[in-house]
Parts: structure tokens; C-alpha cells; sequence
């Protein structure tokens, strides 16, 4: 790809304009067309918009997880426990816990005791708020000065439009799989 088509953390631009190449068998052969080209291209953006997040965490020096634990742990004003830290990104206790350790030993977080033995609260360390200062932070202005680009608008239409298929898509994966 020309540089030109690299945006400002080196991800590609894919711009997917192609034609669908109907791979699918069975009742999707009969899907129309256009619906099969959009979903391409809502995959295609959907990657690419997880792709600036991994090339953040990629420039930055930190594991994709560990990018999102600073993140939610300053988005908002509020100590997390390890479990709604889960909840919140959507992924599993695992590989929270792994990241969790990591930064842990790393002195960027303490988990301390919460309301009993087995809950954990997370806090940044003064290290881990200079370590969320450089990055998170900095993935946080890039989102808010970019959705503020955006008319009130076209913010509440993207809002209302990607939740709307997120809830479709979950009520559909349910019932098929």
C-alpha cells in the first residue's frame, strides 16, 4: 500500500469498495445483494476500527488488554472490582486476571481487598496513572476529539444505529447458535 493510505498509528485505510464475492451456500445465495456489500463493508470497518486500537497499544508498548484496563480504569472517576472490569470489557476473567498480574508486578496497579476476601478492587499506582497519562489518556483524547467531529446528530444516529445492531445481531446469534 502507498503511505498515503496509512492513517497517523500506520493502519491501512481500507476504504472496501469491492464487490462482494458471494461465497455463501444455501439461502444466503439468495440474500440481496446490497445487504451482503454492506455487511462487508461494516466487517471491514468494524477491523479496521479494532486494528487503530491493537496499532495504539502496539506504538505505546502494551498488550491490547493492557491498553483497555488503563483505558476503563480512566474513563471514569471510579474504582473497579477485577469482575466488573470484566463485565465492562466484554472479555474473559482470564485473560483480565493475566493482564491484571502483569501490571501488578510491573508496579502500574495494587489490588487491594474490597467488600470481602474475594473481591479485588483495582487501583492505578502514581507509576500506573503516569504510565494511563502517556497512553490511555492520550487513546481517550483521540476518541472524544474525533466523535467530536461529529454533529450532535450524526453522534446520537451512530449511537442509536450501532446499538440497535448490536442487539439484533445478539437476539440472531442466540436464536441461531
Amino acid at each position: 500500500m502507498a503511505q498515503s493510505e496509512f492513517g497517523l498509528l500506520g493502519v491501512a485505510r481500507t476504504g472496501f469498495t469491492s464487490d462482494y464475492p458471494g461465497q455463501w451456500h444455501g439461502k444466503w445465495d439468495r440474500m440481496e445483494n446490497d445487504v451482503c456489500v454492506r455487511l462487508a463493508e461494516y466487517n471491514s470497518i468494524f477491523k479496521e476500527n479494532d486494528d487503530i486500537y491493537h496499532a495504539a497499544a502496539k506504538k505505546l508498548g502494551l498488550s491490547a488488554c493492557a491498553l483497555w484496563l488503563l483505558y476503563i480504569l480512566r474513563e471514569k472517576d471510579h474504582v473497579y472490582t477485577q469482575s466488573e472490569i470484566c463485565e465492562r470489557l466484554f472479555m474473559p476473567k482470564q485473560t483480565i486476571n493475566s493482564a491484571l498480574k502483569k501490571l501488578e508486578i510491573d508496579g502500574f496497579i495494587e489490588l487491594q481487598i474490597g467488600s470481602d476476601r474475594k473481591t479485588k478492587r483495582v487501583v492505578l499506582t502514581e507509576s500506573g496513572r503516569r504510565l494511563a497519562g502517556r497512553s490511555a489518556d492520550k487513546l481517550l483524547e483521540a476518541e472524544r476529539s474525533a466523535f467530536s467531529r461529529m454533529t450532535n446528530e450524526e453522534q446520537d444516529a451512530f449511537l442509536r444505529l450501532f446499538r440497535r445492531f448490536t442487539d439484533l445481531l445478539r437476539d440472531e446469534a442466540e436464536r441461531i447458535i
